[in-house]
């Protein structure tokens, strides 16, 4: 699932850019698509960063290799 919402939001999102800046919903004076593509795409990211991370912590604690 985190590799399909990467792909989504690396490839999918800036090839639609253009189209997306026809929509007419300024965000601080930024068309939608120009928006998403700059900075949607990266508050994503980081999310799915802080996601892996907790993922990953999970299976450290299963096996008993944690960090204190």
């Amino acid at each position: 699932t985190a590799v399909g919402i990467w792909a989504f939001f690396s490839f999918f999102v800036h090839f639609f850019a253009p189209s997306l800046n026809s929509i007419s919903i300024p965000i601080l004076k930024f068309p939608l698509g120009y928006y998403m593509a700059a900075q949607g795409s990266l508050i994503v990211f980081v999310a799915l960063i802080f996601w892996f991370c907790n993922q990953q912590e999970k299976i450290d604690e299963e096996f008993g290799v944690s960090e204190d």
